[in-house]
Formats: structure tokens, sequence, C-alpha cells
């Protein structure tokens, strides 16, 4: 483990940033010894790359929280996207380097250039577009809704060993009835599984009401990044699952 001065070091950002994370909740460290010093595993370094990430691209500190907090936080999506912004920014500056270069050319007795050359490298309409866009995705999966301010408040003090222990009692339901897909959604003990983790959610997130869970049905089969993640469980189990829920809410 890491102790607070030695991440800011590694990290380059301050003592100060850091405790300011660690009271609005955004990162906790792992431990906090009786001596006051605060100690941050490999997952607190994750979590912070995450938040810089987002920060990179001007998402706001409560949005950053809201959308790591989320149980089904796609971290493979969010370096994807981060990722296709930067290259953006990166060819910016390339070409910003490039018109230097070229008007330097020029004081030296060089071709001159048009004024489409001069400027056109300063343009930031691809990068204002793809951040809009990414801006409009966040916006309208992590807004204000009554569901994500009640998942905000049940886990803001939630430490690494409760995120664990959440996981695994998740993915065993999900083991359990990936082993009875055979049986078919309808099967009594498939359904007991579904209504487990209906109120699974409910005790750790927010109360999962019957118009919620058949709307997360939906979503596990029509976003591919959740369909892809559920059947990690079992090839077609995403959709399995979908049918099993909507019977459940059905009844």
């Amino acid at each position: 483990m890491l102790k607070i001065k030695e991440v800011a070091d590694l990290v380059g950002v301050s003592v100060r940033t850091l405790h300011h994370y660690d009271q609005i909740g955004l990162l906790k460290p792992e431990k906090l010894e009786e001596n006051g010093y605060r100690l941050y595993n490999q997952i607190e370094l994750d979590r912070l790359q995450q938040i810089l990430f987002f920060k990179e691209m001007e998402v706001p500190l409560r949005m950053i929280k809201r959308i790591l907090d989320d149980p089904f936080f796609d971290q493979m999506h969010a370096l994807k996207v981060h990722k296709d912004l930067l290259l953006k920014k990166r060819d910016r500056l390339d070409r910003i380097i490039d018109s230097i270069n070229s008007s330097m050319d020029k004081l030296k007795g060089g071709r001159e250039m048009t004024d489409q050359e001069r400027f056109e490298p300063f343009g930031m309409t691809e990068i204002e577009e793809q951040q809009k866009k990414y801006e409009a995705e966040i916006k309208e999966k992590y807004g204000h809704t009554k569901a994500y301010k009640e998942s905000q408040q049940k886990t803001k003090n939630y430490k690494v060993t409760d995120w664990e222990k959440i996981q695994q009692e998740g993915n065993h339901i999900y083991e359990e009835m990936a082993k009875r897909t055979a049986s078919g959604p309808q099967d009594r003990k498939v359904q007991e599984l579904v209504a487990s983790y209906q109120q699974h959610i409910t005790d750790n997130f927010y109360e999962c009401t019957t118009e919620i869970y058949s709307g997360l049905a939906d979503m596990y089969v029509s976003d591919a990044r959740f369909t892809k993640n559920i059947d990690k469980f079992g090839e077609g189990f995403a959709f399995f699952l979908h049918d099993a829920i909507k019977f459940y809410c059905r009844k």
C-alpha cells in the first residue's frame, strides 16, 4: 500500500487534492491508520486513473463520482472513449506544430501559406463534437434520477471489501442461474434467483422496482457492452437473463 504523499508524488497531484477527493467520497483510501495516515492500494490507484481521465474531458467531479459508483460502469468502454478523444487532441497538436514549422519556413524565404493552412489546425470542431457526444451519453445515463441519488447515498461509504462482497454475491446468483439455462427462464428455481438478484440490487444500490428491473433487462440485450459482460457467464446468458426477468416482472 502507498501513503497519501507517495500517491501524490506518483500521480502528480497535490496531497490537498487527494484529501478533497476523500472528503467528497470520490476516492477513499483503503485504510486509515491510527496515526492518521491514509493508505491506498491498486484498486484506489485504478479509480484515480479513471478520475484523471474524466477530468481531462472536463467532466465535473460530482458526475465522475456518479459514473464510477455505478455498479454497471464499463471501464473498457470508458478507456476507449478517453483514448479516441486524446488521439484527436494529439492530432490537432501535431497539425499546429506543422503550421508553426511552415510559418518558420516562410520567414526564412519559403512559400507563402494560404489562410486556410494558417488557421485550419486551430479548429476544435471534431474534438468538441466527440466530447459533446460523450457528455450527452453521460447525462442520459447518469442523470439525476431517484434511483441514482439513492445509489449514491447508499454507496458513498462503501470500502473495497464491501464492493468485493457485493460483486461476489451478484456473480454467485448469475453462476447459479447459468447452471439452469437448460430448464428455461420460467423454471421455478430460476425465478427464485431472479427475485434474489432484484433484492440484491435493492439492498446494495437502490430500490429496484418492477419497472426498473424490466428496464435493466432490456438494457442487458440492447447495449452490446452489457451483453458482452453478462455473456461471460455463458454464451447467450444475457438473453436468457432478459427473458427470465421479463417473465418475473409480468407475474
